[in-house]
């Protein structure tokens, strides 16, 4: 069984059914749903309480930052307590699109840490074109207090790979491993250790090769966990049981759910 560890349901509306039913039978067994703002999380968990074998985060993505800016500690750890909510998140910082708003990013994003800190879940980071800020706000916050998390859909250099394993956290490929041109990627891929590495597609964005430019939906992770494998010298079979333990073991709470599921179910 593989797992989906990001992608946003949300944005398949009344497609739903036909996405989750063509993931199961591509050996897709759960996804995680991730929130891009809070004041949505409704939406999310609507999803996660109907479809078994789905989970849902909750957290402001760095490009809503400046829409959020308000949104308490205590508002997302509450959130949070849902039986199904498995992850904080996706926060961080993006400086590609949004470097007006730098400042408050940073701010939200160290709010979400200190959430991931109360609360034991896994804080799902994205990081684009902001290194080494990133690397310094991982530092800074993991020496006040241990926090678990995942570099997710990397495109990020070595060096920050490199920190944040160092750090204890996990690394996530997206379908940008499969591009033709993502040799530093791939070469990243292999060197991060077994047991840190997780497989994503981040839909309905950055669909794998052979669909690149198409939407992408969660039934394509197979195509990146079929690269990954190749990277590192591995069967589909085994980078499948591989990642979907490394998975279960941060997103430790999608196990201990009774309802949890499997989309085949």
């Amino acid at each position: 069984m593989l797992v989906d560890s990001h992608c946003h349901l949300d944005y398949f509306s009344n497609e739903l059914d036909g996405v989750l039913a063509r993931a199961a039978a591509a050996g897709v067994g759960q996804v995680v749903t991730i929130s891009t703002r809070v004041r949505q999380v409704a939406t999310y968990r609507a999803i996660a309480e109907a479809h078994s074998g789905v989970f849902f985060s909750v957290g402001t993505h760095p490009m809503q930052a400046k829409d959020e800016p308000d949104v308490t500690l205590a508002e997302i750890v509450a959130l949070a307590g849902h039986p199904r909510c498995v992850a904080i998140g996706e926060a961080g910082l993006d400086y590609f699109y949004e470097r007006e708003s730098m400042a408050v990013q940073r701010e939200v994003f160290v709010r979400h840490i200190a959430a991931a800190r109360a609360t034991g879940l896994p804080l799902v980071i994205h990081a684009r074109s902001a290194d080494d800020d990133m690397i310094a706000i991982l530092s800074e916050e993991m020496a006040k207090g241990r926090f678990t998390a995942v570099l997710h859909c990397f495109s990020s250099g070595p060096k920050l790979a490199e920190v944040g394993v160092e750090l204890g956290l996990y690394v996530s490929f997206s379908g940008i491993l499969t591009f033709k041109k993502s040799e530093e990627i791939r070469d990243i891929a292999l060197r991060v250790p077994l047991d840190r590495l997780l497989v994503e597609t981040d839909a309905p964005y950055l669909a794998p090769l052979p669909f690149r430019g198409k939407r992408n939906e969660p039934a394509y992770v197979a195509h990146t966990a079929r690269v990954l494998a190749e990277v590192r010298g591995m069967s589909e079979q085994a980078l499948a049981q591989l990642t979907t333990g490394n998975f279960r073991r941060l997103f430790s709470k999608a196990g201990t759910d009774r309802l949890a599921g499997s989309l085949a179910a």
